[in-house]
């Protein structure tokens, strides 16, 4: 999203985030930008939003059943 923004800036989509947000949520949190995207142009009701959103605290908050298991095994090491 950062290169088509900086190489293609008249055809990235429309919304109301400022260009340093876009800039600074690309970076460093990338899905939160996805989430404000797809609410401004789709709203919140869409099943776009509700994965995305379910994904987004699956990552955050540690993944599933796979992730964990890799943590206990490496701080049981």
């Amino acid at each position: 999203m950062l290169v088509y923004l900086l190489m293609f800036p008249g055809l990235f989509p429309e919304n109301i985030v400022p260009t340093w947000a876009d800039i600074l949520l690309g970076v460093f949190a990338p899905r939160i930008l996805i989430l404000i995207y797809i609410y401004q142009n789709m709203g919140y009701d869409n099943i776009w939003f509700v994965a995305h959103l379910v994904v987004m605290l699956f990552a955050y908050l540690g993944g599933g059943r796979e992730a964990r298991r890799r943590r206990d095994r490496r701080t049981d090491a």
